[in-house]
């Protein structure tokens, strides 16, 4: 009797075996021969290689081990066990990975070592970003791939791991060659080039009734096998090539860093706590990666085509900025079961709605989404526009120096513009006379003027 370790090794070699020519049955079954030591193939051996046939029309060059596992799920592999010797692997065929399929313009990464050219690494190098051992989370800081920094916040906190510049380099490539030529579903504005936080609040001017809810630990919340499924069935990457980049894309929280977080005194925090914990523990997507954002809106694709259903359903409309899921309708739709609707959606496609950030807001109050109020159309809230106005007059009639308010002098000038750029991305027409304020400051001058 073979061990599940034999077993395993052996269908393994017979996927080798099957993959290592054309994919035809006589073909195949002499391969197979061959690689088990056989000088005429077993009778099981063809009833292995027409079950293989009927469940893959194409050879699955890009997905050897799923080969290996259906390989011991046939009958002809179970019948195996009446032979009066029991089978074993005599001879190796090994054959690289291919890509099988290609939907969308992706790079041609066939194996492992098109990974490392595009990366500009070696082999080495590429197995230790990867962090297959999961070195991260028991590392000191400078063996790490990542710096930590916990930021608190009223509910909680936020951990952002930002990864060390060579590694941040190679994700960028990855992004630029990988991710980006993935089309996204419309809803999803958060990161997508072409969209802003204006396209995702836009749909939502002027209507009756807008409803927010948040996601808790989202980035957390998608574990490194959601990640790598999407590789291999959005992406059309083969294994090892999703395996590696699965590995370069998510990490692991560092013990160490965990302990240092304090433990909040109010249980439903606490409770929140405990499970960002365990979340963070276990392979998952980083916040502050720059493919993280494209990875989870690629993970929420059919979240954001079943909510988009939802609110067609009930005459809403849908859009999601990363975590923040924005609906907008009639006055019914704060009433009633849509609410309950969105947040057992949302369970079902792995993700949690934090219940204390759930808001509905009626066209009689102020509807704030994303940071711009959106009652008549996308726009910097009042208090915000005028104190902006203030100070950019005062800068150019006093001098910018006089404005600064314990700032870094060395960052104020690119604070200020980009608070007028952020204006501006959100109303035009007010962007406009923000920048003409701005143009008249003189940011050469050390003080205001006499």
């Amino acid at each position: 009797m073979t061990t599940p370790r034999q077993e395993a090794a052996l269908a393994a070699g017979i996927s080798t075996a099957l993959l290592a020519g054309p994919w035809r049955r006589p073909e195949m079954v002499r391969r197979v021969a061959v690689t088990l030591g056989q000088a005429r193939a077993a009778t099981w051996v063809g009833t292995l290689v027409g079950e293989v046939q009927t469940a893959y029309a194409r050879p699955p060059v890009d997905r050897p081990r799923e080969l290996a596992a259906f390989v011991r799920t046939t009958r002809g592999f179970q019948r195996r066990q009446s032979a009066a010797t029991p089978p074993r692997v005599v001879q190796w065929t090994p054959r690289p990975t291919g890509l099988a399929w290609q939907r969308w313009p992706v790079a041609d990464l066939h194996d492992q070592a098109a990974v490392a050219r595009l990366l500009d690494v070696d082999a080495g190098e590429l197995a230790w970003f990867a962090d297959v051992r999961r070195l991260e989370r028991t590392s000191g800081e400078a063996l790490r791939h990542y710096r930590w920094r916990v930021v608190p916040r009223p509910s909680g906190v936020r951990l952002l791991a930002a990864p060390k510049p060579r590694l941040k380099e190679g994700q960028r490539r990855l992004l630029r060659h990988v991710l980006a030529p993935i089309p996204l579903h419309d809803a999803a504005h958060g990161g997508v080039p072409g969209r802003s936080v204006r396209t995702a609040v836009a749909p939502h001017a002027g209507r009756a009734v807008v409803l927010r809810m948040d996601l808790t630990a989202f980035f957390a919340s998608i574990p490194a096998g959601r990640v790598h499924g999407l590789l291999l069935g959005v992406a059309g990457l083969p294994e090892p090539v999703a395996h590696v980049l699965t590995g370069l894309v998510t990490t692991v929280l560092p013990t160490e860093v965990w302990r240092g977080v304090p433990v909040p005194a109010d249980a439903a925090a606490r409770d929140r706590h405990h499970l960002l914990g365990r979340l963070l523990a276990v392979p998952h997507l980083p916040q502050g990666a720059p493919t993280s954002t494209a990875l989870a809106n690629l993970a929420c694709a059919r979240l954001d085509g079943r909510l988009t259903g939802l609110a067609t359903a009930f005459g809403a409309r849908y859009t999601r900025y990363v975590d923040d899921l924005t609906f907008s309708g009639d006055p019914g739709l704060g009433r009633g079961r849509f609410a309950e609707l969105v947040t057992e959606i949302v369970a079902d496609e792995g993700f949690r709605v934090n219940p204390a950030k759930t808001s509905v807001t009626s066209d009689a109050r102020r509807q704030s989404v994303l940071g711009a109020v959106v009652n008549t159309r996308p726009a910097l809230p009042r208090a915000e526009r005028d104190a902006l106005r203030a100070l950019l007059h005062n800068c150019a009639t006093r001098g910018w120096t006089t404005q600064l308010r314990g700032r870094d002098p060395a960052t104020f000038r690119d604070h200020v513009l980009g608070r007028v750029a952020w204006a501006t991305s959100l109303d035009p027409v007010t962007g406009a006379r923000l920048r003409a304020l701005a143009d008249r400051i003189d940011w050469s001058a050390s003080t205001g003027p006499r």
